[in-house]
């Protein structure tokens, strides 16, 4: 059985974006079909919904101290570098349905870069990192994301663009690191973020909205493969989603 859904992780209402020019979508609200949908599901059984969302970026620009913040509620303040792959699966509920996200947090080093793009296969969301501070690492995120989309579908997964360190930008900088993301943001069909991993200012939201987006996603999609918009219809989605997920034993680099 699986353990109860932590009180802070229940969302109820679709989370505001960052900004509305850089954002997927302004609505203030779920699709209605899905909330209708996840009435019919709250009556009966519901199957365990996962997500995969695959964290890349270059070395050091924070990407598993974003994680470690929203997860564990630490900021970790000894950083060593992800070796391969590392996997975290969080859980929400989402409109009453119970929802996961596994978070597979990728290599930014050169030498691992093989191992980690095995991983990226079937993600539902990309989440490209790159370090506020730094005017590099924001050119870098390009290439990331074309890594990235060479193993899946461009129409079928959510794009995101985080800026970490936050707290460590000066105002000028920031103002104009950011001007450039978005700008990007716009390009690449992604959503914008700033956070700080160090004060957590943002994770939280950030990660809620992740979390939001492809549950509905999810829902929408389950909806049009089951060629029908009826509510009564939709399909639930079954453990054998949770089971392709699964993190399977790291391969030799080549």
């Amino acid at each position: 059985m699986l353990p109860p859904v932590k009180k802070d992780r229940v969302i109820t209402q679709l989370p505001k974006c960052f900004s509305a020019n850089a954002a997927l979508h302004t609505k203030e609200g779920f699709h209605p079909h899905v909330k209708a949908a996840c009435q019919v599901q709250k009556a009966g059984t519901v199957s365990f919904n996962v997500a995969k969302v695959i964290v890349v970026g270059d070395v050091a620009v924070g990407k598993t101290c974003l994680i470690s913040r929203f997860c564990k509620g630490a900021f970790e303040k000894n950083y060593k570098a992800t070796i391969g792959v590392d996997f975290e699966m969080e859980r929400f509920e989402v409109l009453g349905v119970p929802f996961s996200l596994q978070l597979w947090d990728t290599a930014g080093q050169e030498r691992f870069k093989c191992i980690a793009s095995t991983y990226y296969r079937g993600a539902q969301a990309i989440i490209v990192v790159f370090d506020l501070s730094s005017v590099g690492s924001l050119a870098h995120a390009r290439q990331w994301l074309e890594d990235a989309m060479k193993e899946n579908d461009p129409s079928s997964v959510l794009l995101f663009l985080v800026g970490t360190k936050k707290d460590l930008s000066s105002p000028d900088l920031l103002a104009q690191i950011e001007q450039e993301a978005m700008r990007l943001s716009e390009e690449i069909k992604a959503e914008y973020w700033a956070v700080s991993a160090k004060s957590g200012d943002g994770v939280k939201d950030f990660f809620f909205r992740v979390a939001s987006l492809t549950f509905e996603a999810n829902v929408l999609s389950e909806l049009e493969r089951s060629g029908s918009r009826h509510v009564g219809d939709i399909i639930r989605i079954t453990d054998s989603t949770e089971t392709s997920h699964k993190p399977k034993k790291k391969p030799n680099c080549c």
